[in-house]
């Protein structure tokens, strides 16, 4: 996959990751987007480095979409932890 299929499942993965998580965002769309791309990088790299899975060349494999997901919740619930507001007001 080329760097801009991996832009698009980034976008696409930050999308379905608000979808699970709903609420509101600090960064708001522009910021979930950017963390989408950048938890599909992630989890990508992740899935390639440390499951023995490697990257496939297929734009439509499962565990290539399962982990790019997975990537962008884990990097929306840690930017929500750190830039989130207070449960306060």
């Amino acid at each position: 996959m080329g760097i801009i299929s991996w832009i698009v499942l980034g976008l696409i993965a930050g999308a379905v990751a608000k979808v699970l998580l709903p609420g509101r965002d600090p960064g708001g769309l522009i910021g979930t987007t950017l963390i989408g791309i950048a938890g599909a990088f992630i989890g990508g790299w992740l899935s390639a480095e440390f499951l023995d899975r490697p990257i496939a060349k297929d734009f439509y494999d499962a565990t290539t979409w399962v982990s790019a997901i997975g990537g962008a919740l884990v990097l929306l619930i840690a930017y929500r932890l750190l830039f989130g507001h207070s449960r306060s007001r």
